[in-house]
């Protein structure tokens, strides 16, 4: 008999040679109806896999992130087989689970095209209709070879000959006449993948990877576990797209890009104003919570990334200047953190001095690859509202704590509340003795525990000087972005000789936390212009108020009314030209203006505007003055509200 120990630590006795199937059966027939898979020891198992002996065995479902990834997996084989089955003069090489679905790589001499995508489509629901049996064998390595050459699948030959080590058994996985190498596991039968996936697009991909290897085509595809879920990740595309940071940026007329400048950003006077309000509100932010603004050069010395450590670790994504008379090599700096502790080391520095904040609105450039650039996400040169606080050891939970309530605080104001935050620790390239990450990595962690911070564990993924807290928000439509950190150095302090005076009166090294909230300024502007769709809230927004008149008998009045509203703060367009005032307002509201201002003889001579809020059909008739002050508070950086009240 064999002792089956189920998640809710009960135990259950089976036959020799029970397999998940059974347990999922003697569980309930809803059960093992809806089965997929099984956990075993934590092992992936198939349905009908017998159990080798005593195990904890899990039931793995639809609900089940596993079971979406087996899901996404045999669809991957199922497209495969659609696709030999109407093109047979085509091959198979690799088909992965990706985030979000699957792909598979064909080797085809006549091109695919997304108007196949219906057809293979189809087929692939033909497939599931005959609910083939996936059945698992093992075969020794010289057997899979030839079978595999026997039927011109040339490139699965080749895996198995250059992956596969002499003696090792092979999994292979037959569905009716097909099959194909994997590891496995798979769904019991074609019948139990949902009729929930769709064919998305088409990609070109060396084979290996290697551009020195022929061009396979790749299709790509979404798979989940049901309907519902198919059509809200299809509606969510459809958002992204219809919220693209780069068409908006062009519509809304807030920057663009050109390939003479590539990962550059050129900002027009709209976009430049919602990047000096954004940066003009965490200047203030900075301020107010006792950060020092300091500017650093931009061009260092290769010997000073040396020093610091950054040469080995970024020098390919470095930009590099050389002065031929002085024999020297310059970089421009990719990131901000070692032109700060020369600021700190700048004169001697005490106990009494610490904690230090030194923030910085710094520009870095890295050099990207041309195909890793996208819109604002990725760029070239970028700025980031940089900050290192040099502090005692035993400041750290404090400083931790107040950094968190600041962020917390910023994101709330720009729209963001629900934010997952990650601990990482120390990666495998470092640098440091395993006795100073121990002591980072606990000071770093028994601060977020302080802060009352629910911290995911990120095993491995820590900065190469030290261990850091991420902060990922989730933005409308549900997508996360890792934007804020907060990492503890022991060791840049050391490389670089930085030191305070003890209460002692000895030489201590300070601990340095690096930070940043939004990261770079032209991520976090994608990231918001893709959150709103470009209709801001009232005191980012570009343009407040357009005053838009219907006669040119109003245009003096328009004018004085704009004045008036300038006057009180707002950001104030006037529109005289002689167009029809229903063009007037649907341009403006295409602009996603927040309030358009109407006047006309009537407004002029008692003195008021008709006032259309953005995404509103209705208006409301203020006079000159209460719309000046309500729109004055209206538009009122949330900051600044705090402190006016």
């Amino acid at each position: 008999m064999i002792n089956v120990t189920l998640p809710d630590g009960s135990v259950r006795q089976y036959e020799d040679g029970a397999s998940p199937a059974d347990v999922a059966k003697s569980i309930s027939n809803s059960l093992a109806k809806a089965a997929l898979a099984a956990k075993v020891n934590g092992e992936m198992y198939d349905l009908n896999r017998p159990l080798e002996g005593d195990a904890e065995v899990a039931i793995v479902t639809a609900r089940d992130k596993d079971g979406l990834e087996l899901i996404r997996h045999d669809a991957a084989h199922v497209l495969a087989q659609a696709v030999q089955e109407l093109y047979p003069d085509t091959q198979v090489t690799i088909g992965p689970v990706i985030e979000d679905g699957f792909y598979y790589d064909f080797a085809r001499e006549a091109p695919f095209s997304t108007e196949d995508f219906e057809r293979i489509e189809k087929k692939m629901e033909e497939i599931v209709d005959k609910d083939y049996p996936i059945i698992r064998e093992v075969w020794s390595k010289d057997e899979a070879i030839e079978t595999f050459k026997k039927i011109g699948e040339d490139y699965k030959a080749q895996i198995i000959d250059d992956i596969i080590p002499p003696g090792d058994p092979i999994t292979v996985y037959k569905q009716g006449d097909w099959f194909d190498l994997c590891r496995g596991p798979h769904l019991p039968s074609t019948g139990k993948l949902p009729k929930a996936f769709k064919l998305m697009k088409l990609a070109g991909a060396y084979w290996r990877g290697d551009s020195n290897n022929e061009m396979l085509q790749r299709m790509y595809g979404t798979a989940w576990g049901n309907e519902k879920d198919l059509k809200a990740h299809l509606h969510r595309i459809e958002e992204a797209e219809r919220r693209d940071h780069r068409k908006l940026g062009r519509e809304l007329e807030l920057f663009h890009l050109q390939d003479e400048a590539q990962g550059q950003v050129f900002w027009h006077h709209k976009g430049w104003t919602l990047y000096r309000v954004l940066q003009d509100y965490m200047r203030r932010r900075q301020l107010e919570n006792g950060y020092r603004e300091i500017r650093t050069p931009q061009l260092m010395d290769r010997a000073f990334w040396e020093r610091s450590g950054h040469w080995d670790k970024y020098r390919e994504n470095m930009f590099i200047s050389s002065i031929e008379e002085e024999d020297k090599v310059l970089a421009v700096k990719p990131m901000n953190c070692p032109c700060h502790v020369q600021v700190f080391n700048h004169g001697q520095k005490s106990y009494r001095d610490l904690p230090l904040r030194l923030a910085e609105f710094g520009s870095c450039h890295r050099y990207e690859p041309h195909g890793a650039l996208h819109g604002l996400m990725r760029v070239r040169a970028f700025t980031q509202d940089d900050a290192h606080i040099f502090c005692r050891e035993d400041q750290i939970t404090e400083e931790v704590k107040a950094f968190c309530d600041m962020l917390r605080s910023v994101y709330s104001d720009l729209g963001f509340d629900d934010v997952v935050v990650k601990f990482s620790d120390r990666p495998d390239v470092r640098v440091g003795s395993d006795d100073v990450w121990d002591r980072a990595e606990k000071a770093l962690r028994t601060a977020a525990d302080a802060t009352g911070l629910e911290v995911i564990h990120n095993p491995g993924d820590g900065a190469f000087y030290g261990p850091k807290l991420d902060f990922i928000l989730r933005d409308a439509i549900g997508r996360e972005w890792q934007t804020g950190t907060i990492q503890a150095d022991f060791n840049l302090p050391e490389r670089l000789d930085a030191s305070y005076i003890a209460e002692d009166g000895n030489k201590h090294r300070p601990v340095m936390l690096h930070r940043a909230i939004l990261g770079s300024f032209e991520r976090f502007l994608g990231i918001l212009i893709e959150n709103y769709s470009g209709a801001f809230p009232m005191w980012l927004a570009p343009t407040q108020v357009v005053v838009a008149t219907i006669t040119s008998d109003a245009d003096d009045y328009a004018e004085k009314a704009a004045e008036t509203l300038r006057a009180a703060g707002l950001r104030v367009e006037v529109d005289t030209r002689n167009e029809k005032i229903n063009y007037k307002v649907r341009e403006h509201s295409l602009q996603k203006v927040p309030v358009i201002a109407v006047v006309g003889a009537r407004e002029a001579e008692e003195g008021t505007l008709a006032l259309r809020r953005f995404g509103s059909k209705g208006q409301e008739v203020l006079g000159l003055d209460e719309t000046a002050e309500k729109l004055s508070d209206e538009s009122t950086p949330p900051d600044l509200k705090r402190a006016n009240a």
